[in-house]
């Protein structure tokens, strides 16, 4: 049987990109059992409410939701457990450093199989205030309008 290739994704978290500045973006493995493997096989998880934090020098994920295997048995595993990150200890003590810093914090980005393992993809992330959330939903409709407008403008 041929290996997989290339980039499945799971579940991303468009929450995040609206809710925080993304500063800079980490790829991190997971480590999961088997039912996990499953679940996520068959497309189901959610990133929303998750965030990720540094303990005793390792790096974990908390409050990501991969529902039970639905054919899983006494075996099965809890839907919202802390899953630990596969990280370099460089990337951590990075990590660790800008959150001590203040007003920074971790979150799931996207979940996604890439060559077969699964990952996660980590944002350095600063909240936004109200406002800015209004300006740039107020930037993405004016670009979709000037898009509008020149697709009609060429026709």
């Amino acid at each position: 049987m041929p290996r997989e290739t290339g980039r499945k994704n799971i579940a991303q978290n468009k929450r995040a990109r609206h809710d925080f500045h993304i500063e800079d973006t980490f790829e991190a493995g997971l480590v999961l059992r088997g039912t996990e493997v499953k679940s996520l096989r068959a497309g189901r998880a959610s990133l929303v409410d998750g965030y990720a934090t540094v303990k005793d020098g390792e790096m974990w994920l908390i409050n990501v939701h991969i529902p039970e295997y639905t054919q899983g048995t006494w075996t099965n595993h809890a839907a919202r457990r802390t899953r630990k990150l596969l990280l370099h200890r460089k990337e951590i003590d990075k990590l660790t450093m800008k959150t001590k810093e203040g007003g920074l914090t971790v979150v799931p980005l996207a979940l996604y199989f890439k060559d077969g393992k699964a990952k996660v993809e980590l944002g350095l992330a600063r909240g936004k205030k109200d406002w800015d959330k209004r300006h740039a939903l107020a930037e993405k409709q004016a670009k979709r309008e000037m898009a509008r407008e020149t697709r009609h403008r060429y026709r």
